[in-house]
């Protein structure tokens, strides 16, 4: 598994063109020299730059392993970088190798990630998502045919949102008179978990039936909204308490059993129930959707190397930065967040994708890095009832909310 991403993100690394070595004739002379840690051996002394993954040693020594062997890292002196560093991520280091054999590191950093545009130059006849292939060019008909549909198709995501929670029903049910009143259908709604505030035992008979009629709930209160029901799609994506709540990632979609009542109530092929992560090809877009706590385990394993905070939309930044150039959706040691090694590859971004949705109970932010839109929609129930709206003809989105009315006002 580990292999598999070193040499996915390393090869992008060596297309870069400050780590690519030069082309006879033209006039860089210099470029950016990737060793390995075989080559330290007897070379106390020299300045390396290496790159590998983030580990500990078996006596808690902080270090770098390649394919090639690995080697202690001495951070003591190294600058705050951007990004965050974990366990598990692969980083670019310099340093000089010592005859303790350590790297004293002078810098670290995460890899540059590559554009979605250049990646997709390089593998444009590989089908990465098995729907098709599609090139450059076809991306950017589908984005011309996509820009003439009026009004343009929109996608509504809610995240946390709790079916067992007194308020939820009437945010969402304000939520959808809004759309109605404005004429405003949206292509797909985005229903992502946790679907209630407490993990519910379905290993009951009692806990099986309370989990389904939340869902029987939900599905009368959409079917009251014919203008919605017959022309939207809805996408449920399971959070860490919804069954059948295992750690592991990724998660599959809601078990049968429990939505089954849900499905008999809406019309045909207008729920979909998908796994976390799942993926979304529009037009040409690829639409990746996470419900995960990214930013808590993300900050609780952190390393040594201090990230160069100035105010909280770096951390936003940093958290994004980190995903985007891991090329991963959990650059997270396996003992923190547990990954089926078999389905790895659907938690990987390269090809980066058009837009990433990492719907989390942090606070809600939405921002663009080398290309890619990320935003999260937050919590749906809160001091208002906030979601998100993804426009794909312009590929942003918008943060809305609707003021929540206590019941004593």
């Amino acid at each position: 598994m580990l292999r598999n991403r070193h040499n996915v993100i390393k090869q992008s690394v060596l297309r870069n063109e400050n780590f690519s070595p030069p082309i006879s004739g033209r006039e860089r002379t210099n470029y950016l020299k990737i060793s390995t840690t075989k080559n330290l051996l007897g070379r106390a002394g020299e300045r390396f730059m290496l790159f590998g993954v983030l580990t500990h040693t078996q006596d808690g020594k902080l270090c770098l392993r390649d394919l090639e062997g690995m080697v202690v890292l001495d951070i003591s002196h190294t600058t705050p970088s951007e990004g965050f560093f974990t366990d598990g991520c692969f980083v670019l280091v310099e340093g000089d190798y010592t005859d303790e054999e350590t790297l004293n590191v002078i810098v670290i950093g995460h890899p540059p990630c590559e554009r979605r545009s250049s990646a997709k130059s390089v593998f444009g006849h590989i089908d990465f998502l098995g729907k098709g292939a599609t090139t450059l060019l076809e991306e950017e008909k589908y984005q011309e045919r996509l820009a003439e549909f009026e009004p343009s198709p929109n996608f509504l995501v809610l995240s946390d949102l709790w079916l067992d929670h007194p308020r939820t029903l009437d945010g969402l049910r304000r939520v959808l008179d809004g759309c109605v009143e404005h004429d405003f259908i949206p292509f797909a709604f985005i229903f992502c978990g946790n679907f209630s505030t407490r993990k519910v035992d379905v290993n009951t008979t009692e806990g099986q039936a309370q989990y389904g009629d939340l869902f029987e709930a939900l599905a009368e209160l959409l079917l009251s909204y014919e203008p919605i029901i017959s022309a939207s799609h809805f996408l449920f994506v399971p959070g860490p308490l919804d069954p059948w709540g295992t750690p592991m990632l990724p998660r599959p979609p809601l078990p049968p059993p429990f939505t089954s009542r849900f499905r008999s109530k809406m019309p045909p092929n207008r729920a979909h129930f998908v796994a976390n992560p799942c993926r979304i090809k529009f037009f040409g877009q690829e639409i990746v959707v996470m419900r995960s706590e990214l930013m808590e385990k993300m900050m609780a394993s952190l390393v040594g190397v201090k990230p160069d905070l100035e105010g909280a939309m770096d951390t936003k930044r940093y958290l994004v930065q980190t995903i985007v150039d891991q090329c991963h959706l959990s650059p997270l040691p396996i003992s923190v967040q547990p990954i089926n090694w078999a389905l790895d590859h659907t938690l990987r971004l390269y090809p980066m994708p058009t837009t990433l949705i990492l719907a989390d109970s942090y606070e809600r932010f939405e921002l663009t890095y080398e290309g890619c839109h990320v935003f999260n929609p937050g919590n749906f129930v809160g001091n208002e009832f906030g979601f998100s709206t993804y426009f794909p003809n312009t590929g942003r989105s918008e943060a809305s909310s609707i003021e929540r009315v206590d019941e004593d006002d």
